[in-house]
C-alpha cells in the first residue's frame, strides 16, 4: 500500500491542498501492473512527512498481510494514523481480510498449474552488458524512439543468445525466451518483417555505434588501444543472387569458389574489440581495402596512433609505404624471403618455448638495401606442417609422374614427345612448391618418348629442406628486443578468433538474404552481438575462465522464468512468476560479471471469483413454452 495525492480546493483553508488517497498495486493475470483504491482519506489536518507517510503505509501492509516488521515503530503520531485508517478499512470493509488469512495462503497442490516457462540466464547476462554498454542513450540520441529503442535491444541480444534468420528469431522470442520480458518490447509484435526493418534501422546508425562501443570498451577495460589488427575474412551466400553489386565471385576462405561471397574487413585492438569495420564487394583483394580503414582508423583513434599489424596477404610494398606515410608503425609477415640476409651483430638468437610447448628461435638479420627490422623465426609447429604438405605434394607429383610414365607402355596412350612434356608442365604448374627440385628426363625415339626418370636434386632438396618453417617478420618499429616483437606479432590470433566467433558463434556464414541492404544489416547486427560476446567473455577471461561462447550460453540457459497459478480456499487464482535458482556455474559467472542472480522480484496476480450469473438462452426458453 501506499499514499497518493492530487491538489483539491480545501474549503476549510481556503486554498488548494493535498487530498488523500490509501493506493494499492498488483498485477492483473496479463502480468499488467493496476491500481486499486482502498481508501479515500481526504484532507489530513495534521501536518505529516513524507517519511511519515511512508511508515504509515508500510505499518498498514505488514497488518493486512500479517507479517511482523523487522524494527519496531516507534513514533506515536504514525502509530495513531495507522490505527485510524485501519479502523475505517475493517468498518468500511475496504479489504478482503481473509485473503491473508491462513487458510487462504494455502494453495491447493492439486490446482498448480505450471506455464510460460522460458529461457532467461543467457538473456540476463547480455541485456545486463548491453545496459553497460550503454547503447540505448546512443539509439536515442540518434532518434530511435522509445520502442525503436527496445527492439534494438532485443534484436541484438537475441542474436547474440540465438544467432539465426529473422523468421526463426521471431519464432524464438515469442515462444522459448523471455528476452521481451527484459527490453519491455512486446512479444506480440514480433515478426519477421519487425526484425528486418529494425536491422536495417540499426546499420543506419553503424558509424555512430561503432565509434560509441570502441570509446566504451575502452573505458571499461583501460585499454589505450597502442597495437591494432588488420584482416579480412568473406562468407559465402546460398543462392545465385545474381544481381548483387556485393555479391561476386572470389577466393573463398571455406573453399566454396562456387559460390558468390562478401567481404568484412576488420580493424580490431589485441583484447579482440572491433575498432572498424567495412564490408567490401566479394572479389576485392586483401591487398586493396587497407588505405580506406587507415582512414576511419585515424578518426576513431583519439589518442595516440597505434601500431597496424598484419598479415602477409595485405602487406604489400605499396600498402606497408601508405601506412608509414600516414603516421602509423607496422607489423607484418614479410610477403618474400630475404635473400643473402645475415645476423645482426651483437644481437643474440633467442630461443623460446610456446604455449602449446613448441619451440621457436627468434633471430634479428639484416640484409642489403634493406631498412626495416627483420627478424627470422624458425617455428617447430611451422616445420611440422610445411614438412607434412611437402611429402603430401611430392607423393602426388611423383604419382602424376608415374601415370606419365605408365601410359608409354599402355595401348592408346599418349607418347608423342610435346604432348608428354605439356603433361609434365601441367604436373609442375599443379605442384609449384616441390617440382622445381626435381630433375625429370625424357628419352625419345622418332618424335615418340620412350621413358621417363626422376629424381630429387639433393642440391636444391636441401635448401628447401632448410628453409622449412622459417617466416620474417618485418616492422618499422625501433626495438631491439625480439620477444617484445614476437608477441606484438602473436596479438594476430586475436583477430583470428574474432573471425572465427562471428562466422561460427555468430552465424555470419552462410548469407541467405536476397538485397544488398539485408546483407549489410544482418552483418552489422552480428557485429553489434559480437560487442556484447567479447564484453562478457573478457571480464570471464579475467578470471582464467576462457570458455567459447555456445558453452556460456548453455549454462545460462540453464535458468527458466515459469508462472505458477494454484487456487487457494477462498476460491482465488493466484499467479506467481518467479526465476529459478541459478546453477553454481551461472552464479559464479554472475559473480564475476556482477549480475545479480535473479532478474525479477517475485510477480504475484490474484484474480477473484467470477460472479456467476444465470444466462436464460432464447432457444431454451423457446423449448419451454412449448
Amino acid at each position: 500500500m501506499y499514499f497518493k495525492f492530487s491538489l483539491r480546493y480545501n474549503k476549510d483553508k481556503q486554498r488548494s491542498d493535498a487530498y488523500y488517497r490509501l493506493v494499492e498495486s498488483y498485477r492483473n493475470v496479463g502480468g499488467r501492473v493496476c491500481h486499486r483504491t482502498i481508501l479515500n482519506i481526504g484532507f489530513i489536518e495534521d501536518d505529516y512527512t513524507a517519511e511519515q507517510l511512508n511508515l504509515t503505509s508500510r505499518l498498514l501492509t505488514a497488518r493486512y498481510e500479517q507479517k511482523q516488521g523487522l524494527f519496531e515503530i516507534t513514533d506515536e503520531a504514525v502509530k495513531n494514523l495507522a490505527e485510524r485508517l485501519w479502523e475505517r478499512i475493517v468498518r468500511e470493509k475496504r479489504l478482503d481480510l481473509t485473503e491473508y488469512a491462513a487458510d487462504s495462503r494455502h494453495i491447493n497442490a492439486e490446482t498448480m498449474r505450471h506455464s510460460n516457462v522460458r529461457e532467461i540466464g543467457a538473456e540476463w547476462l547480455c541485456h545486463q552488458t548491453v545496459e553497460e554498454l550503454d547503447i540505448a542513450r546512443v539509439l536515442n540520441g540518434a532518434g530511435f524512439s522509445e520502442e525503436q529503442v527496445q527492439l534494438a535491444l532485443t534484436q541484438i541480444i537475441s542474436r547474440a543468445v540465438y544467432p539465426a534468420s529473422e523468421l526463426k528469431t521471431a519464432s524464438w522470442i515469442r515462444d522459448n525466451s523471455a528476452v521481451c520480458e527484459l527490453t519491455g518490447y512486446d512479444a506480440g509484435k514480433v515478426t519477421k518483417d519487425k526484425l528486418y526493418e529494425g536491422a536495417l534501422r540499426l546499420y543506419s546508425v553503424k558509424d555512430t555505434l561503432e565509434k560509441h562501443l570502441s570509446r566504451k570498451t575502452n573505458e571499461l577495460f583501460s585499454i589505450s588501444d597502442k597495437i591494432v589488427l588488420y584482416d579480412l575474412t568473406n562468407t559465402y551466400f546460398e543462392g545465385q543472387y545474381a544481381k548483387s553489386k556485393l555479391a561476386k565471385y572470389g577466393r573463398s576462405k571455406e573453399k566454396r569458389n562456387d559460390a558468390r561471397l562478401v567481404v568484412l574487413a576488420l580493424v580490431v585492438n589485441m583484447y579482440g574489440f572491433i575498432k572498424y569495420s567495412c564490408i567490401h564487394e566479394g572479389n576485392m583483394a586483401d591487398s586493396n581495402s587497407l588505405s580506406h580503414m587507415i582512414d576511419k582508423l585515424t578518426l576513431n583513434t583519439n589518442t595516440h596512433q597505434p601500431v597496424v599489424v598484419m598479415d602477409a596477404g595485405i602487406a604489400t610494398e605499396s600498402n606497408l609505404q601508405m601506412v608509414k606515410a600516414k603516421g602509423y608503425h607496422y607489423l607484418c609477415v614479410s610477403r618474400g624471403r630475404l635473400k643473402d640476409y645475415h645476423a645482426v651483430p651483437g644481437r643474440l638468437t633467442v630461443l623460446m618455448e610456446t604455449k602449446s610447448k613448441r619451440h621457436v628461435r627468434l633471430k634479428a638479420v639484416a640484409s642489403e638495401g634493406q631498412t626495416d627490422y627483420y627478424m627470422e623465426v624458425a617455428s617447430e609447429d611451422k616445420w611440422q606442417t610445411a614438412n607434412s604438405m611437402r611429402a603430401q605434394f611430392e607423393q602426388r607429383f611423383e604419382e602424376e609422374l608415374r601415370k606419365i610414365a605408365e601410359a608409354l607402355d599402355r595401348k592408346g596412350g599418349i607418347k608423342k614427345t610435346d604432348k608428354v612434356h605439356e603433361r609434365i608442365g601441367r604436373a609442375r604448374e599443379r605442384y609449384p612448391s616441390v617440382q622445381y627440385y626435381y630433375d625429370i628426363e625424357v628419352a625419345a625415339k622418332n618424335d615418340t618418348a620412350t621413358s621417363i626418370k626422376w629424381q630429387k636434386n639433393e642440391e636444391r632438396y636441401a635448401q628447401k629442406e632448410a628453409a622449412l618453417g622459417i617466416y620474417f617478420l618485418r616492422t618499422s618499429l625501433l626495438l631491439e628486443d625480439e620477444v617484445t616483437i614476437w608477441n606484438i606479432y602473436n596479438t594476430i590470433r586475436e583477430i583470428e578468433n574474432t573471425f572465427r566467433t562471428l562466422k561460427t558463434d555468430l552465424d555470419l556464414r552462410p548469407v541467405y538474404h536476397k538485397s544488398d541492404a539485408g546483407t549489410l544489416a544482418h552483418l552489422h547486427l552480428g557485429i553489434l552481438a559480437y560487442w556484447v560476446v567479447n564484453t562478457i567473455r573478457c571480464k570471464l577471461k579475467a578470471h582464467d575462465i576462457n570458455s567459447h561462447w555456445p558453452e556460456i550460453v548453455r549454462i545460462g540457459n540453464t535458468q527458466k522464468i515459469i508462472t505458477t497459478h494454484g487456487t487457494n480456499k477462498a476460491g482465488y487464482l493466484i499467479g506467481v512468476r518467479k526465476c529459478s535458482d541459478p546453477t553454481d556455474e551461472l552464479k559464479k559467472l554472475q559473480s564475476i560479471l556482477l549480475i545479480k542472480h535473479k532478474p525479477f522480484a517475485k510477480r504475484k496476480s490474484v484474480v477473484h471469483k467470477p460472479e456467476l450469473k444465470k444466462i436464460e438462452l432464447a432457444h431454451n426458453q423457446n423449448f419451454n413454452d412449448s
